[in-house]
């Protein structure tokens, strides 16, 4: 006897008010995960305009022979990598701007992140008030100028009537004045003072509100456990505070990077002495000292090649401080 299979039931097609739902509901989604960058559309544009575009049309005067005579005829004269072969293979580049650029960014921040260090470490074992009172004196230095702290010690250290030369008369330590800035290490001996002066406040602040948040217990009973002042700062300050570090190292090391005003004031500073000469003041000499603004705008590219560089560790660093 044969069986007869009986037929499956037919499936019911989507409604169309489930379709319709489904649709709201994608459209509703992608809005939300549009919302973001619709909100963040107006500052990207005004960034677009102000800054992308300017760095669009340095790198297309990079590539070119650009002088006066192109500014007042309006024409192009198209060299191609010429500039950046010119300034790869200068001596003047790998002899005197770059160990002035590196070296000097190097001792700045490392002397920068010390001094900030040692004076949150006195910050955090002084009480409340007097702490408010030391955080705003020091924070003088910040909120000053960079032009103005630059004549500061320009002043300073001036070889006629500079503080430091007349100390070092009276003490008898020295009959004639010297002109420190003529040297390339007192040169950057001095720049080195004034970025300090300026620098160390914010690591200091940066520092000290973690400095806050370490566990007093684990350092009272390191301290009873016979371990010292230095012993406790590494094991267990810095690892708490390595985050914090990362990222007070890494600013200070681009604004160290493209240190320029420090420089350029100082007497000599603007190209009479070009063994002092760092990349951002070279781009500048060679722009607008010599009017070869096709050089002087390669060499600003090849700057600000070096601090995206730095900024994409920069961020990097801030993004695994924010898995952690």
């Amino acid at each position: 006897m044969s069986m007869v299979q009986a037929p499956l039931p037919a499936t019911k097609a989507e409604s169309p008010s489930a379709s319709v739902a489904g649709g709201r509901k994608r459209r509703g989604l992608s809005i939300v995960a549009a919302r973001p960058w619709l909100l963040l559309a107006p500052g990207l544009a005004i960034l677009a305009v102000l800054m992308l575009w300017p760095l669009v049309q340095v790198f297309i005067y990079s590539l070119q022979d650009y002088g006066l005579r192109e500014i007042n005829t309006g024409e192009s004269n198209w060299i191609g990598l010429g500039n950046y072969v010119e300034a790869l293979t200068n001596p003047t580049l790998w002899t005197v701007v770059l160990p002035n650029t590196v070296g000097f960014a190097a001792v700045a921040v490392f002397t920068t992140v010390a001094v900030g260090t040692l004076v949150a470490l006195l910050l955090a074992r002084l009480g409340t008030t007097w702490r408010v009172i030391v955080s705003s004196c020091i924070m003088v230095a910040w909120a000053m100028p960079a032009v103005t702290g630059t004549y500061v010690w320009t002043f300073i250290f001036d070889a006629d009537r500079g503080i430091f030369n007349t100390v070092l008369r009276d003490l008898g330590l020295m009959d004639d004045p010297v002109n420190w800035f003529t040297n390339q290490w007192s040169f950057y001996a001095i720049v080195l003072l004034n970025v300090v002066h300026h620098g160390f406040p914010f690591v200091a602040i940066t520092v000290l509100a973690g400095l806050l948040g370490v566990s007093k217990e684990m350092l009272e009973a390191a301290a009873l456990d016979g371990a010292g002042a230095w012993r406790r700062f590494w094991k267990i300050i810095f690892p708490t505070l390595r985050p914090v570090f990362s990222v007070v190292i890494i600013l200070s090391t681009i604004w160290d990077f493209k240190v320029f005003a420090q420089v350029y004031l100082m007497p000599g500073g603007g190209g009479g002495n070009r063994q002092v000469l760092n990349l951002g003041v070279w781009s500048y000499v060679e722009s607008f000292g010599q009017n070869r603004y096709g050089f002087g705008a390669a060499l600003a590219v090849l700057l600000t090649l070096v601090l995206i560089g730095i900024t994409i560790v920069y961020i990097r660093s801030l993004m695994k401080e924010d898995e952690l």
